[in-house]
């Protein structure tokens, strides 16, 4: 019963019945100071139940939430006179948790609370899940447990396949981390969903440790997911009263401090063999990191483990590829030609007025590094790339279902789909949505001119996260040209010679904060602009903050590449005619050697900086930052349970730890580098090997930071990664495309293929440099462009990149027939890369099952054992009511009853056991036809169950 109410708790609104049997347990339990008994800090003070979930709330002031009508509700509550010295504030959250806390209590959980509330610094309220309630919420989120039965996971191999596995097992011995119940052998226990009625199926040999932490800790989430605030503040859910202020925070325990327990339990394995650096060689211990932190985090960790290894052969091709420009570059006829002094090649000046005329010579290091990226392999390693993509996501496909049977997944719905509730005060504040015990119901009513404004400040803060990066490009842009005018200008010669890469460096530095700084705040408008759509669920909730997120980011991140690859230098024109920006600047070209080096250092650096920076500085230092600000802010509770004797509770250092925030974040920043890794993986061979250095420390950072850094989330059920896989899909795809016309218009292979077999004498590159230099008449300069000061006398033409026509023709400065040529060929390259890549992908997915073959073969074996457990179960319960009647009945009235129930149980038996497998009814009832003697009640049973059905 509610304080102050004559109504019980079954009677309030979004609580049903099933969450309200009549449970009777101790009201309140209030810890002495000092917990006793086995386990301190993880149990009550009684030293016997566990604390399941913890609520953290501090006595401090607050805006008020009360509505008009609140008072007279405080009053008929009986509180509005209780504690005078208290802040109105803290007096009416104070209701609020009381009215919480009592509905819990009412849901069946036991509560124990702090005996002294602090003035300063946190309060905890403690929480325990007797089992029953255990039991009644297992079956409704149909939790799968083991039963008695054990089932042969894998056949015993023989002959030749036997010693095989035996030789590799010992080779790969090493790199296994020492972890219990790694080699359980070949066997397991067959999973069921959890069923009240069933406890004698299942192996429960204690109480106490048959659902563990993780399972607790999930399932009193539950409880104070749906729990609901009707008479102070008319909200549902703990995340609505955290947002709100009402309590500071909710978590469950971690098993003890990794860093201090004597025996090493769950966390302290995982920190031992997981959650350390000199680990980085072993494989990781997925099923434990899924057994303590839940389905969702251990698949997130099963796919970075999946995507690393698989970065190690794409590596070791990229390094072929950039030992096979290493090795060949002293032979590469046109880097030798631009560096030939004695082809005397004099270019046009590279600026209007104070730049001079430049010999082709000069630029001998640009064209000899442009080759180490631009050569014949490059096209080869892009093929390769893609796919490796699709080889990655095939792979991963296999390896995701191949845990979801081994955890027990399969024919089991995701955690994900529950109401969605504003979880940020923000935009419970701006919102016009208040989310209270009537919202659920109303977002069924909301029609699309209800969402129409919120899609409106959607599309228009998109498009303006577009400009805004788009500007931020062409900031850049200008501060390449203007610098690179300013430094043209300037008398010393040093810094005249050292102008491109000066301002290349320094553009790319700048570029690369801008996308750091970009990227925190377009995560934070992605979250705001995903509330105002009023989501439904959680899932769907999720899943419009990736896409927005990912879209923000993915320009952010990629925009100024896309810049060099595709645009710079289409646009600046031919001396006589160039184009300029403020009428004083022109449009800046590529490098002598081609956009491609410039294309490779403007990747590797962004890559580099973001992983260097954000991915690792940022998850190392922030929330070493913010755990000290913690520390500093308990800083006075602190000392004085020092000064008291007490030693800290297990809930006051996982208060003390950063909160987690979600997989988003650690997904984003895979997705971004796998981006790099495929995308423009043409331009840079070398991406896939820093990305596999980089993944190795992320590995065991993200394992670190889960394990001593952040609150134990609560643990959620998925079979998959969700809409990741589908952005990842899409990558793969993308990068076809992305990867054939880099090769095409970026790199100079098209153009030196054309060459060598349409327009070279004798089948060779030489005269190729010369051939892709144009002629230009000095005498056409426009007034005031020509050099004002020249120290090369007497040039008549100087030589610029492009395919026109020499100014004696009558075409003079026209597209020539080579360009034409070569525009042809550059199409024509990108229609079959594409179509080859596409088609070899296709192979490569049909090829590879997604299901591994004895996965497949496993379960049907599991399905036909269950089935038959279920059999034998009902088989017993008719013997048992069999023998009953004839011991109690003359004859024929026991072989009329006898016939009547077992039509009945069987029936109900056939039921109980296809509805377990509705997909495969043929299953069930050939499970059934091993058994001959009952053929006449299988007839009967099996024609009244399929005229129901």
């Amino acid at each position: 019963m509610l304080v102050g109410s004559n109504k019980p708790y079954s009677s309030l609104p979004l609580v049903s019945s099933m969450f309200s049997l009549p449970l009777c347990f101790p009201s309140v339990v209030d810890s002495p100071s000092t917990p006793h008994g086995y386990g301190e800090g993880l149990y009550f003070s009684d030293g016997r139940r566990k604390v399941d979930y913890v609520l953290v709330f501090h006595q401090r002031r607050h805006n008020s939430l009360r509505s008009p009508a609140s008072t007279s509700v405080f009053m008929e509550l009986g509180y509005a006179g209780g504690n005078e010295s208290m802040e109105p504030g803290d007096h009416e959250m104070r209701l609020i948790r009381q009215e919480f806390e009592a509905n819990l209590q009412e849901a069946g959980l036991e509560i124990e609370r702090d005996k002294e509330i602090k003035a300063h610094g946190p309060s905890f309220t403690r929480l325990h899940a007797p089992w029953p309630v255990l039991c009644r919420e297992a079956e409704f989120l149909k939790i799968r447990v083991p039963t008695k039965t054990v089932v042969s996971e894998h056949p015993q191999e023989s002959g030749f396949g036997s010693s095989m596995s035996t030789v590799w097992r010992k080779l790969n011995q090493p790199f296994q981390p020492k972890v219990p119940r790694q080699d359980q052998g070949r066997t397991k226990f067959l999973s069921h969903s959890f069923s009240r009625e069933k406890l004698h199926l299942y192996n429960i040999t204690s109480k106490e440790t048959f659902f563990d932490n993780t399972t607790r800790g999930r399932i009193v989430y539950e409880i104070l997911r749906r729990t609901v605030c009707v008479r102070t503040c008319q909200t549902i859910g703990i995340s609505t009263l955290i947002a709100k202020g009402v309590y500071d925070a909710a978590f469950p325990l971690h098993d003890v401090s990794a860093l201090s327990a004597a025996v090493l339990n769950l966390q302290g394995i995982l920190h031992e063999e997981w959650a350390r650096y000199s680990a980085f060689y072993k494989y990781q211990p997925i099923d434990l990191v899924r057994k303590y932190f839940g389905e969702k985090i251990g698949l997130y960790f099963a796919w970075l483990g999946v995507y690393t290894q698989l970065l190690i052969p794409a590596s070791i091709v990229g390094i072929i590829v950039f030992g096979y420009g290493v090795a060949t570059v002293d032979t590469n006829i046109p880097s030798l030609e631009m560096c030939d002094e004695s082809l005397n090649f004099t270019m046009c000046p590279l600026c209007d007025g104070a730049c001079d005329f430049w010999h082709l010579s000069t630029a001998c290091g640009t064209a000899r590094a442009s080759h180490l990226f631009d050569n014949p392999a490059t096209v080869f390693f892009a093929i390769f790339m893609s796919l490796w993509a699709v080889l990655f996501l095939e792979h991963w496909k296999r390896r995701q279902i191949s845990l979801s049977f081994n955890w027990g997944l399969t024919g089991t719905e995701d955690d994900e789909v529950r109401a969605h509730t504003h979880t940020h005060k923000e935009s419970l504040e701006h919102t016009s949505v208040s989310y209270n015990i009537n919202t659920t119901w109303w977002f069924d009513k909301l029609t699309w001119k209800d969402r129409l404004p919120g899609y409106f400040i959607n599309i228009s803060s998109i498009l303006f996260m577009f400009g805004l990066t788009f500007s931020a490009v062409f900031s850049v842009i200008i501060y390449r040209i203007t610098i690179s005018a300013l430094m043209a200008m300037s008398p010393d010669p040093a810094i005249k010679s050292n102008v491109r890469v000066t301002v290349s460096a320094t553009a790319v530095i700048i570029n690369l904060v801008v996308i750091l700084i970009l990227d925190e705040i377009y995560g934070n408008v992605a979250v705001w602009l995903t509330e105002l759509e009023i989501p439904k669920t959680d899932t769907n909730f999720e899943e419009r903050l990736i896409l927005k997120a990912f879209l923000l980011k993915f320009m952010n991140a990629y925009a100024p590449i896309f810049y060099v690859a595709f645009f710079k230098g289409r646009f600046a024109g031919r001396p006589g005619n160039y184009t300029y920006v403020f009428n004083n600047y022109r449009m800046e070209e590529c490098a002598p050697g081609g956009c491609l080096i410039e294309l490779c250092i403007q990747l590797s650096i962004i890559m580099l900086g973001k992983q260097l920076i954000q991915n690792n500085i940022f998850e190392i230092g922030i929330p070493k930052l913010k755990k000290l600000a913690r520390a500093i802010k308990n800083k006075g509770s602190t000392e004085k349970e020092k000064e008291e004797g007490k030693p800290p509770q297990q809930w006051n250092l996982d208060y003390a730890l950063a909160a987690f925030e979600g997989l988003t974040p650690e997904y984003m920043e895979m997705i971004i580098q796998f981006g790099f890794v495929s995308l423009f993986v043409a331009s840079f061979p070398l991406a896939p090997l820093f990305a596999l250095l980089n993944n190795v420390i992320e590995i065991r950072l993200d394992a670190k930071k889960f394990v001593t850094e952040l609150r134990r989330p609560v643990a959620i059920r998925a079979k998959d990664i969700g809409i990741w896989y589908n952005i990842l899909s899409g990558m793969g795809k993308f990068s076809v495309i992305i990867n054939a016309f880099v090769i095409s218009f970026t790199s100079d292979f098209i153009p030196r293929l054309v060459y060598q077999y349409m327009y070279s004498p004798n089948g060779t590159m030489h005269g190729f440099i010369d051939h892709t230099l144009s002629y230009f008449n000095v005498s056409n300069f426009k007034p005031g462009t020509a050099p004002h000061s020249s120290a090369h006398k007497d040039i008549s033409f100087c030589r610029y990149k492009d395919y026109r026509e020499p100014p004696w023709s009558t075409d003079a400065y026209q597209f020539s027939k080579q360009y034409w040529c070569v525009l042809a060929a550059r199409l024509a390259f990108v229609i079959l890369f594409q179509n080859l890549v596409m088609f070899l992908s296709l192979v490569v997915a049909w090829v590879i099952p997604d299901v591994p073959k004895n996965i497949v073969e496993q379960l049907k074996r599991e399905k036909k054992l269950l089935v038959d457990v279920f059999l034998q179960e009902e088989k017993e319960k008719f013997q048992l009511i069999q023998s009953l009647f004839s011991k109690d009945n003359p004859l024929q009235a026991g072989r009329i009853a006898s016939h009547q129930l077992s039509e009945e149980l069987y029936c109900r038996s056939i039921h109980s056991c296809c509805s377990l497998f509705l997909h495969t009814p043929s299953l069930c009832i050939d499970g059934w036809m091993h058994m001959p003697m009952w053929h006449t009640v299988i007839r009967h049973s099996y024609c009244r169950f399929w005229s129901i059905l």
